[in-house]
């Protein structure tokens, strides 16, 4: 996995980027289905909801390996199925959601390269953000490993 981390004119940004052994499809239906993402994202079960359209809502109970739990709300800013997923994730106390941008590139039918880019306001925030979505991409490419005789 390759990762960037940049200072953006408007705050701090990182990029991770990943080849999963799986197609497209596969990778887009474990990211927008509530079933599969529960499986693989440590949400707490029956707590994910997902309209997966532009202006769609969502929602999920994430669980810390502590056991603590802490909800997660948001909405879907640009959706090209089995290509881009533009999520914005409500932040208490802010007025704009936190926007984070997954692209998917089919590489050969078999695999298929993810990119997570996120934008912050600070570079605490940033690094919180990306250990976040490193985690999130860890539990992917496990999950998807499992899957593959799907």
């Amino acid at each position: 996995m390759s990762t960037e981390q940049t200072t953006a004119a408007n705050g701090f940004s990182y990029t991770l980027t990943r080849t999963l052994d799986a197609p497209a499809a596969k990778v887009w239906r474990a990211w927008t289905t509530a079933e599969e993402y529960a499986q693989w994202a440590h949400a707490a079960a029956g707590s994910v909801e997902m309209d997966v359209r532009p202006g769609g809502a969502w929602k999920a109970t994430m669980v810390t390996p502590d056991g603590g739990q802490f909800p997660l709300t948001g909405s879907y800013l640009e959706v090209a199925e089995d290509r881009l997923l533009a999520i914005g994730m409500d932040v208490p106390g802010k007025p704009e959601p936190a926007a984070m941008t997954m692209e998917l590139d089919e590489q050969d039918g078999h695999s298929t390269q993810i990119v997570l880019r996120q934008t912050c306001d600070t570079a605490e925030e940033c690094d919180m953000a990306e250990q976040g979505s490193t985690m999130l991409l860890d539990s992917l490419s496990a999950f998807l490993a499992e899957k593959t005789g799907d």
